[in-house]
């Protein structure tokens, strides 16, 4: 009696076992959303992002569209590519996060009500006294005087430092 070794060359194709791949656009789109989210304190510290967050949308962008094309892949090639229940979950979290950041972005923090007593333009400033960037103080009494000058430019920055 001769033993035979069969493999899946030799099987009928519905019973070969097919080893389906690892979905990364599934995993990479919702890191990316993750990061679009979380690093949003992080651009703030920099004025070409602080006023509009076009580097957390890009990447929320980004991280949507891996996401749908990993469902298309999950959804289209079953066979070949894992992520139908996962790719569903991350594509709906995913979005809730994209929506989330959106409100709160461009609803809630356009919101913020101006202060009251914040000088006009045009309007004399108050008397004040602020650290400059080497932590020593200054006063705009001391700063006409020194220099000599009727005038100065205050420029406020929204945000920390």
């Amino acid at each position: 009696m001769k033993m035979s070794i069969l493999h899946d060359v030799d099987l009928p194709p519905r019973d070969r076992i097919v080893k389906r791949r690892w979905n990364w656009m599934l995993w990479t789109g919702f890191v990316c959303v993750l990061v679009g989210i979380f690093s949003y304190q992080f651009f703030i510290r920099f004025p070409v992002t602080r006023d509009f967050p076009w580097v957390n949308l890009l990447l929320l962008a980004f991280g949507a569209v891996l996401l749908a094309l990993g469902l298309v892949r999950a959804f289209g090639q079953p066979q070949n590519y894992r992520g139908k229940i996962f790719g569903s979950i991350f594509a709906a979290l995913g979005l809730l996060g994209i929506a989330f950041f959106c409100y709160l972005t461009f609803v809630v923090l356009k919101q913020v009500p101006a202060s009251a007593s914040a000088p006009s333009i045009g309007n004399k400033a108050p008397e004040f006294t602020l650290p400059d960037q080497n932590g020593h103080s200054v006063s705009l009494v001391d700063l006409l005087a020194t220099q000599n000058t009727r005038a100065a430019v205050l420029i406020f920055y929204r945000g920390h430092w």
